[in-house]
């Protein structure tokens, strides 16, 4: 299951990232890394986007990024 298909207010743990080198060092920087804890705050009416909670930040991920991530749900 990737992360785009988790709904609004649950949680999830990080299994797997699948993407390229580049936007894996913007997912690290940002925190997102395997076995993190995260929870869906919001998915925008089009799903072109969503906000994430991890580590007590908030972060806004475009769907396409969001694929790339795979989940566990919690």
């Amino acid at each position: 299951m990737t992360l785009d298909q988790i709904d609004k207010n649950e949680e999830a743990v990080i299994v797997k990232i699948n993407c390229d080198r580049v936007l894996k060092n913007r997912f690290y920087s940002l925190g997102i890394v395997k076995f993190s804890k995260l929870t869906v705050k919001e998915k925008t009416l089009t799903s072109s986007t969503l906000e994430i909670e991890i580590n007590n930040s908030k972060i806004a991920l475009r769907i396409s990024e969001a694929q790339k991530i795979e989940v566990t749900k919690v």
